[in-house]
């Protein structure tokens, strides 16, 4: 068994104990496996172990790997997610290519992957992410802007709104965690109570997936703990 099989092995357990811990069903959490600055060899040997959700933040970098696990694995069932920070320029690419987009934080953004999703393909799924922390340097919206752009998406013919994404200000302090994790489930129950079909709470990665998980998180973005330590230099 390869280390990225073994590491998936043992983050699956971790959702598995989190989610009972809370009397929660493991297979209400999606686990996705962020991929960003790892190789499509990488990718593979995640295919091997049973992983079929990517998770990647730079377009280009990306776009290319894609390609590559497509040639490798070309009748695979693999779905990718785009995680990282949107430009306008970068959204028909993103449209064209990818099955869900948790990182939708202003209006004009959903409102041009929804212009920009080609025809033939089923709607884009998407989550509005919610800067739960209010840190400066954090993209998401607030919590009122992300209540209106999530009614906006819910619009927008060729969108599907999902659900919220959150990435709160990183502490080893769990009591804090949950705290900011609680946040967006409070905001999704109150958007779900007033009529918007959200099935989705993308929060939690390797360092506090439990706490996310005893909020009600639904996908867990888990990166460092499956494929090792990411080297940033990489463009």
């Amino acid at each position: 068994m390869s280390v990225i099989a073994q590491n998936l092995q043992a983050v699956r357990a971790r959702i598995a104990q989190a989610a009972r811990a809370v009397s929660r069903d493991p297979h209400e959490v999606t686990l996705l496996a962020v991929s960003k600055t790892f190789s499509a060899e990488d990718v593979g040997e995640a295919m091997a172990a049973g992983q079929t959700a990517f998770g990647e933040n730079y377009l280009q970098e990306a776009l290319d790997k894609m390609a590559a696990v497509r040639s490798m694995f070309p009748h695979a069932p693999i779905s990718w997610h785009f995680i990282g920070p949107i430009q306008s320029n970068k959204t028909r690419p993103i449209a064209e290519h990818f099955d869900w987009v948790h990182s939708v934080d202003r209006e004009k953004i959903a409102q041009r992957l929804s212009d920009q999703r080609p025809d033939h393909l089923p709607p884009l799924n998407v989550c509005v992410q919610v800067n739960v922390s209010q840190e400066a340097s954090k993209s998401g919206a607030g919590t009122e802007e992300a209540a209106i752009i999530a009614r906006a998406v819910a619009e927008m013919p060729r969108l599907r709104l999902r659900g919220l994404m959150a990435i709160p200000e990183p502490t080893d302090d769990v009591m804090q965690q949950r705290a900011a994790f609680r946040q967006l489930r409070e905001l999704y129950e109150a958007l779900h109570a007033d009529g918007l079909p959200l099935d989705t709470l993308s929060m939690g990665m390797s360092g506090d997936l439990e706490a996310a998980i005893a909020e009600g998180a639904t996908i867990v973005r888990v990166g460092t703990a499956i494929f090792g330590a990411r080297e940033y230099a990489k463009p």
